[in-house]
């Protein structure tokens, strides 16, 4: 199935003399769960801001499915299944929690659609299935405002599943997060990776650990390593850029 596939090729970007990303190659199955790791500068966000039509390449192709991203905005690219969450939570601490994932609902948003607007049964049983799956469910009436910085991530990804995206982008999701909310966000992404893809950029390589998949290290913008964590941790290279410092 190569629908949802993300598929990198000979990637580069320059930014005045700088070369952010140097010949990157990556393959994103539909459906897996990936980690990215590297030190900063590595490229990792630039990679992001690739994929999600925020930054042109210099050089290369990046595509999603059969589309090429290289030619498409970033309405364009969001409306195709991308989904991106970035370190810190964008969510609307005013609304309740279940008032915020309903703003996030995929629906028609033109005026005549907003204004003629319902909650429909349909709808009310989508955001009731996503407040289970991020564990927000006895929270649902809670303002955004009140929850720990932990549960305002898992609303921030639940706010992005409501789109139903085919690709899920994660930054660094669990930083400043307790051990015990780490494990929640660790079982979240496994659980949700499946009937999507999901691509997570971390430093924390415990958590890297839980999520128990394939990990990528990039290094001056191009893949250094790539495996397991337990082969990529005792592969030299990554040991002297990386873990080493």
């Amino acid at each position: 199935m190569r629908d949802g596939r993300l598929y990198l090729d000979g990637v580069s970007v320059v930014f005045d003399g700088f070369r952010a990303l140097n010949n990157l190659s990556l393959i994103v199955e539909p459906g897996e769960l990936r980690a990215i790791i590297g030190p900063n500068g590595a490229g990792k966000t630039t990679m992001m801001d690739i994929i999600t039509g925020k930054t042109r390449p210099t050089a290369g192709t990046v595509s999603f499915g059969d589309r090429d991203l290289t030619r498409l905005d970033e309405a364009t690219i969001a409306n195709l299944g991308i989904g991106r969450k970035f370190q810190k939570p964008t969510v609307f601490d005013a609304l309740t929690v279940f008032e915020n994932l309903e703003l996030a609902l995929k629906a028609p948003r033109d005026p005549w659609s907003c204004l003629r607007w319902r909650l429909s049964g349909t709808a009310r049983r989508c955001i009731e299935a996503v407040l289970e799956e991020i564990g927000l469910a006895e929270r649902a009436d809670h303002r955004a405002a009140i929850l720990s910085h932990g549960q305002r991530q898992w609303l921030e990804i639940g706010m992005l599943l409501m789109q139903d995206p085919k690709l899920l982008l994660v930054d660094e999701p669990v930083a400043g997060m307790t051990d015990q909310e780490t494990e929640h966000t660790a079982a979240l992404l496994r659980r949700i990776a499946g009937s999507r893809s999901v691509v997570v950029v971390e430093h924390d390589l415990e958590f890297v650990r839980a999520l128990g998949e394939k990990v990528t290290v990039l290094c001056e913008g191009s893949v250094l390593s790539e495996g397991s964590i337990d082969h990529v941790q005792n592969d030299p290279r990554v040991v002297d850029v990386y873990l080493g410092r």
